[in-house]
């Protein structure tokens, strides 16, 4: 897709999410939303859904998420009847954790941990559905590769990265998820993060 990025940044820096996900929307012939249900996925996944119901929300699912998580998740996938299209590992953490278990981020076995629980799934899902856009919920402020983007950025391979709430802070959606009846997940882990500021291989 060939867009001028920044001069479509300048238009939306002005719009609510809302008005950049119609806008997104109606340029995209195969539009896709990524989740893994932490915390204020439910804003964006209400958000999207709303504009087009029946949008594929792709769920790369590690099977390290806690108990809450999933029930979260499918608190969240019941009360939105999302079109969730899952993927997971091909080798079951049951397996892994026997031959390889969860490597300390220092350790080299942790890049190998990280392809095949999250890399992999997600290049798989990626490669079957083909989007032209991807909603995602990166926000300034999170990481300093996503201080670097914007609402609208494109990755390597040329799809069209839209971030709704880009600007929007943790307060801005708490009031979000309240005014919708929208419930939030705090107990979520990430393996192949570990640390709240890195990034697992998505999006840098």
């Amino acid at each position: 897709m060939n867009l001028d990025i920044d001069k479509i940044n300048k238009e939306l820096s002005t719009k609510t999410p809302q008005q950049i996900v119609e806008w997104a929307i109606s340029v995209a012939k195969s539009p896709v939303v990524t989740t893994n249900f932490r915390p204020y996925e439910a804003a964006i996944l209400k958000l999207i859904s709303s504009v087009k119901s029946d949008i594929k929300v792709i769920w790369c699912d590690t099977g390290y998420n806690t108990p809450n998580t999933y029930k979260h998740a499918e608190d969240v996938i019941e009360k939105l009847n999302l079109n969730i299209k899952l993927y997971v590992p091909k080798q079951t953490s049951a397996h892994r954790d026997i031959v390889l278990g969860i490597p300390n981020i220092d350790d080299p076995k942790h890049k190998i941990f990280t392809e095949q629980v999250k890399l992999e799934p997600f290049k798989r899902a990626m490669n079957e559905h083909k989007p032209d856009v991807w909603f995602t919920n990166l926000r300034k402020g999170q990481t300093a590769f996503r201080d670097s983007i914007n609402i609208v950025s494109q990755d390597k391979n040329g799809v069209v990265k839209i971030s709704p709430f880009y600007n929007w802070t943790d307060k801005d959606l708490d009031g979000y998820l309240e005014e919708n009846n929208l419930p939030n997940e705090f107990k979520y882990f990430d393996p192949t993060k570990q640390l709240e500021n890195r990034e697992c291989g998505l999006h840098a």
